[in-house]
């Protein structure tokens, strides 16, 4: 499926092809039958029961394909001179000639032979190959010097890819080498033909595509449906490609094709297709943006992907509507562009949902040391007392990511209702029970039809909430009704963009938002967040406590107690101040002393710490940890400081 051109320096002239003997059918199968042994695969016995019938290969481009026995027989016609008789083909393939004629003719009206039967009733027909495959598709060559920084595989839907990242001398971001099993060309010729078959005999309305239970069931019929086609097409075909390739056809009819494979990959939050004449780019969590070795074939393609999503969400993108924003209902957002509204050629962006969402242990490990665990048993603390707290930060800073991790430290026993333009929040299913996430959605091309994050905001108060979590604030209506549901006693926990906690207060009682000061009183703590773009790093800058002061005359003025703040310098946390605002409020609606807090504090740094050396990273493992935390702290404080295993935890 992928092709490697010639890496070359730019504004250097390509290289002129070098014409090679082209390999006979032999020869390829007797190299699989030697690699086999050699190649770690999944795949590996099946290969060796595929001899007669289909293999895995490794081609002259050095990638894997899957050929079956229709590729055999293209090969064994071209070593022929392009031509041969029923009988030399049904020979060669050991086969009875009704099922070399049933796959002659399946190939014959795929165009890629001619069946020739002779007026002589008894003579033998001819089978000419009429044309030949068509030339690979363009993929970046990498060069000889890289290194590789990370390998691992992602499967979807039984179409299992390797990905390798590769840091080269050349390019100024990582390289994201993508390895899919590719497909012969006479077998790429019978998936095109069931997937017509496959359209008229399972036909699909708008209901179905936008249930995710209702996909599920769909997939499943699908995949039943293309695995048994396929069998009676090829009866002796291995179980193991049986399945890839009703994969392959699966994705190629109500996926996106080879970018399904790459939406598998859980480490990606951003997929880029920015036109066809460029490689797609992704974002990955640990390496930032990358350039991938997929590229789109053409600009109809792309255009194509982007009406197939619009379709399955009631979206339109055209000449007349050249933008689409749709949410898909898996959770990812879609931004799609046309030409000539996009200059250089259409574009998709998926922003994917976290499958695997960052936790408060992540970001205090030291790898990622986005903050310390100082910071983390502090905002536990607030989040447990229903203290008010802001995230801010830039574009890709971290803001959600962080606003996500403290909400999985909300007590169980609370009703939760998150409220967003995309789905971002991922909680534990220990809080799934009580927990009522809602989006806001566009009007459609009429106008009709938009819920806005304002209407979910008011709807939400008269749902009892006990915890509110919002996505972002972006407008002075937001910003009243999430300032009113704070003042009414609501835990609310949200996001802007803002760079420091000074510009936060700027953003929020100056124009266009200016909210009143006494307003900006109901809210605890301030957060923000920093990404440093040249190191690709994530960082908490500084947390605040909000202060109101009583100026000369009743005036209120707003004050911050800087608690900590991050030093680039040596990448180190400091502690600026003590905590004065949260020590009141918690003594006043607790009654715990100064010492006792100190105290909640140690034991929760204690158990952060204990998490992370037990590798208890995972959202829900996370939820289980704080459930039996509120039920029984004594269990969880008892473990950490014995150093017990998690085992009793039932992870």
């Amino acid at each position: 499926m992928g092709f490697l051109k010639k890496h070359t320096e730019k504004g250097s002239a390509p290289p002129k092809p070098v014409m090679k003997r082209q390999t006979s059918s032999n020869e390829i199968f007797k190299t699989q039958a030697k690699n086999s042994s050699e190649k770690i695969d999944p795949l590996a016995e099946a290969r060796k029961r595929q001899i007669e019938e289909g293999h895995k290969i490794v081609d002259k481009m050095g990638k894997n394909k899957i050929l079956t026995v229709l590729d055999k027989l293209i090969y064994i016609i071209r070593d022929k001179g392009g031509k041969v008789t029923m009988q030399e083909l049904v020979k060669e393939l050991k086969y009875n000639k009704k099922i070399v004629e049933f796959w002659a003719k399946i190939l014959e009206k795929e165009d890629l032979l001619e069946l020739r039967y002779p007026i002589n009733i008894f003579s033998d027909p001819t089978i000419k190959l009429k044309k030949m495959p068509e030339p690979p598709k363009k993929s970046i060559e990498l060069p000889a010097e890289k290194t590789l920084v990370e390998n691992y595989n992602v499967t979807a839907d039984f179409v299992r890819a390797q990905i390798k990242i590769w840091i080269t001398p050349y390019d100024d971001v990582p390289i994201y080498e993508i390895i899919i099993p590719g497909v012969g060309e006479a077998t790429s010729a019978l998936l095109n033909q069931l997937t017509e078959e496959l359209a008229l005999s399972i036909p699909i309305n708008i209901e179905d595509i936008s249930d995710q239970k209702k996909i599920a069931q769909l997939k499943h019929v699908f995949f039943s449906a293309a695995k048994e086609k396929i069998k009676r097409k090829l009866p002796k075909i291995d179980d193991n490609y049986l399945s890839v390739l009703s994969g392959i056809l699966m994705h190629n009819m109500y996926g996106l094709g080879e970018i399904e494979i790459i939406m598998a990959d859980n480490f990606l939050e951003e997929v880029a297709i920015n036109n066809s004449n460029v490689p797609v780019s992704v974002y990955h969590i640990k390496h930032g943006w990358m350039r991938t070795t997929k590229f789109i074939n053409s600009e109809e393609e792309i255009y194509n992907f982007a009406s197939q999503i619009g379709r399955k969400v009631g979206r339109q993108i055209n000449s007349l509507n050249p933008i689409m924003d749709a949410h898909l209902v898996t959770g990812d957002r879609v931004a799609a562009t046309l030409f000539p509204i996009s200059t250089a050629g259409n574009t998709i962006t998926i922003r994917r949902f976290a499958r695997n969402p960052w936790t408060i242990v992540h970001l205090i490990d030291p790898k990622v040391n986005t903050l310390s665990p100082e910071i983390a048993s502090f905002l536990w603390l607030a989040v447990q007392y229903e203290l008010n707290v802001l995230v801010a930060g830039g574009t890709a800073s971290g803001k959600t990511s962080l606003l996500n991790s403290i909400s999985a430290t909300i007590p169980a026993n609370q009703r939760m209702i998150s409220i967003e333009d995309t789905r971002e929040i991922y909680l534990p299913k220990d809080l799934h029970w009580n927990w009522v996430p809602m989006t806001s959605r566009k009007a459609n091309p009429e106008g009709q039809g938009e819920v806005s994050m304002l209407d979910l905001m008011v709807a939400s108060l008269r749902m009892r909430p006990d915890r509110i979590i919002v996505g972002e604030i972006r407008t002075r209506t937001q910003a009243e009704a999430l300032f009113e549901t704070m003042h009414t006693g609501h835990a609310v926990y949200t996001t802007m963009h803002a760079d420091t906690v000074e510009q936060v207060r700027r953003r929020l009682v100056e124009p266009p938002i200016s909210i009143p000061k006494s307003e900006l009183a109901a809210l605890h703590l301030a957060i923000v967040q920093y990404r440093d773009r040249r190191k690709g790093v994530r960082r908490t800058l500084e947390l605040a406590e909000i202060l109101t002061v009583e100026g000369p005359g009743g005036e209120m003025t707003i004050d911050f107690n800087y608690l900590y703040r991050w030093r680039p310098r040596t990448d180190t946390f400091e502690k600026i101040n003590e905590s004065i605002r949260v020590i009141e409020e918690l003594n006043m609606h607790t009654g715990m002393t100064t010492d006792e807090i100190r105290k909640d504090l140690d034991e929760k740094q204690m158990i952060l710490k204990w998490m992370l050396e037990n590798n208890i990273k995972d959202v829900n493992q996370v939820g289980r940890v704080m459930k039996l935390y509120y039920k029984n702290p004594d269990l969880i404080i008892n473990a950490t400081m014995t150093n017990r295993k998690p085992d009793f935890l039932g992870l």
